[in-house]
């Protein structure tokens, strides 16, 4: 490859006309096959912009490691004017060095209280969006202090886990030093008193989004001091005094949408806000217990207004937004995404309701709540589909979790619903969760590949995942140097791993060196991945012609450093049962022997067989 930079010349054509052209002489000799290379130092800065804007951080900074121009050219600003740190160790070292590049960072994400701490050391003073999952341990002090350093944030989420140590001191923090706020949006905070809600409502103005989600106690006649509120979710949150809110929310003069998912609220409370609300249009309120208990439920008066719950057609309630409802429907999202509408209300709207959507979705699905069945049936699974689409990062994550999450019914045993299973595949969600899974952004890669990985314990899905080509993509993707994709992907080459139909085509994939390497690549701190690899491992080596493959590949050893040093049992377990698949075909080939001259093999063997672990032993 030429790493020679070629200077760029100015030449005056025809016309007194200025072009960019390069000397032949600033080309290195390549040698007689030289005219069939292309020289990638020739390409236009543009161009190499836009390639670097495709990679994910990690590689977008090794490949602007290779020259001095791509240096330069990797440093642009409109490279870093987001960030997602969620996949990587973000501690202080890396944000010092990522500083002089976040002048301009507008959107950052984050993952878990050590990286809280890093973020001052960004000094991104134009920060606009915040958002943080894994944040039970974030203390009022950690956020306070981010706060104030951003002083000019529009829209702050934590979640969908619970902020435990979160208090309304430094919701207090939230309202004094960022006066431009649009969005707040917590999870899991035990109170929200009246103090904390009316600093947001007398300091920022502009505060149009809010939401407190799976909280204890929220004030609730002091949300109702928020006059600039268009968008409310109380999703979720429990001890929620209903007769206050239908007194007093009403009053709000532009609330337009309000999310009471997961409440206790009932048929009673429900119609007293959409007949005394003026201003609102949408009202959600799925998985209500109270509600959908109630048989008058299904004849409440909505008085033009759209009331979203279990008993109502969600499809067709969205789609009487529209003027035109005869292209709607099932597609109603997509319809709308792709169409050219400028009504900003209604775009507000469906935004907001795709968020909320896949947030109240993926909840459901996690809680697993009976007599939903029907639900997921009949709507539920294509909302999910649906959501995995939108051009919201978040809500494309938490669509492809709860994906995930909804088709298993018994972890332990890795049984899932057949025929949730099914709903998913008749709405094409296999090619979609494929597509999904090749995109650059390694939040929405490892979900997708985890929902992959679930589903394909269903025979027809792992059929149908391995002739959409999905084996050579999770093949690829287990050679990812983000440890939740890799983990994910292995773990759909393990599930797929135990039909015999598709052991060969894993192994011309390259997939088993792919799991082999995970194991010396993760050989500490990653017990999910070892234990999916090595599954995955055991799975191909029942079969002759891949035991040969795991063998070559440097499996034994790999497997044997688990069976030595692994003190997780269920890395323990796969390692042994791929160990015994190894030994099992001394009439065909000499993996037993190659196990038995494997250092410390046999020794780590017998220790395994006093473990208290009845599947280890």
């Amino acid at each position: 490859m030429n790493r020679r930079v070629r200077r760029k010349v100015v030449n005056k054509g025809k016309d007194g006309v200025v072009s960019l052209s390069y000397p032949e002489n600033a080309v290195e000799d390549l040698g007689p096959e030289g005219n069939g290379v292309v020289d990638w130092t020739s390409l236009p800065d543009d161009t190499v912009i836009q390639l670097l804007s495709c990679l994910n951080y990690r590689d977008r900074a090794s490949l602007s490691s290779t020259c001095r121009a791509w240096r330069v050219l990797g440093a642009s600003q409109c490279l870093w004017s987001s960030l997602d740190l969620r996949a990587h160790k973000f501690d202080t070292t890396m944000a010092t060095s990522l500083a002089s590049r976040c002048a301009n960072l507008r959107e950052l994400r984050f993952r878990g209280a050590e990286s809280a701490d890093a973020i001052i050391h960004l000094q991104a003073k134009n920060l606009c969006e915040l958002s943080g999952d894994y944040c039970r341990k974030l203390t009022d002090a950690t956020l306070s202090v981010i706060i104030a350093r951003h002083e000019i944030l529009e829209s702050i989420q934590l979640g969908p886990d619970f902020c435990e140590r979160i208090t309304g001191d430094a919701i207090k923090a939230i309202a004094f030093c960022c006066p431009k706020l649009k969005k707040l949006r917590l999870s899991g905070i035990k109170d929200v008193f009246a103090n904390a809600i009316n600093a947001l409502a007398k300091h920022c103005p502009n505060l149009v989004d809010v939401g407190f989600l799976d909280c204890l106690n929220v004030d609730e006649a002091a949300l109702g001091n928020i006059l600039s509120v268009r968008f409310l979710s109380v999703a979720g949150t429990s001890n929620m005094k209903w007769s206050v809110v239908s007194q007093l929310w009403h009053k709000l003069p532009k609330l337009i949408g309000l999310d009471v998912s997961r409440t206790d609220i009932d048929s009673t409370d429900v119609s007293r806000l959409l007949l005394s609300c003026q201003s609102l249009k949408v009202l959600c309120a799925l998985n209500c217990p109270v509600l959908e208990e109630d048989t008058s439920g299904s004849t409440i008066t909505t008085k033009g207004k759209l009331l979203l719950s279990l008993f109502s057609n969600i499809f067709r309630e969205l789609s009487s937004l529209f003027v035109d409802i005869t292209k709607n429907g099932r597609n109603v999202f997509l319809d709308w995404r792709c169409s050219k509408n400028k009504d900003k209300n209604l775009n507000e709207i469906m935004t907001w309701l795709e968020g909320i959507l896949s947030h109240t979705l993926l909840r459901t699905a996690e809680s697993n709540p009976q007599d939903f069945d029907d639900f997921w049936l009949k709507q539920g699974a294509s909302l999910l589909l649906s959501l995995m689409q939108s051009s919201q990062e978040d809500v494309q994550e938490r669509a492809a979790t709860g994906l995930a999450t909804f088709v298993v019914i018994d972890d332990e045993n890795a049984s899932i619903d057949c025929g949730r299973v099914e709903a998913v595949m008749r709405d094409g969600g296999i090619r979609l969760l494929l597509n999904l899974v090749k995109s650059r952004r390694e939040g929405l890669q490892s979900e997708a590949a985890k929902a992959i990985a679930n589903l394909s314990v269903n025979a027809n899905v792992a059929k149908a995942v391995a002739e959409e080509g999905g084996i050579n993509i999770l093949a690829e993707l287990a050679r990812s140097m983000n440890r939740m994709v890799a983990e994910e992907a292995a773990g759909g080459l393990w599930n797929l791993s135990v039909g015999e139909e598709h052991k060969a085509a894993i192994a011309e994939a390259g997939g088993v060196k792919a799991l082999v390497d995970l194991i010396f690549k993760w050989s500490s701190g990653g017990d999910g991945v070892l234990e999916r690899a090595a599954g995955a491992l055991a799975n191909l080596a029942a079969d002759d012609k891949c035991s040969m493959e795991v063998a070559i590949a440097g499996g034994v050893h790999a497997l044997v450093m688990l069976a030595r040093s692994c003190k997780f049992e269920g890395v323990q377990e796969q390692a042994a049962r791929a160990l015994a698949n190894l030994a099992a075909h001394g009439d065909s080939n000499s993996n037993n022997v190659a196990v038995g001259r494997e250092a410390g093999a046999l020794e780590a063997l017998v220790q395994l067989t006093r473990s208290p672990h009845e599947g280890v032993r």
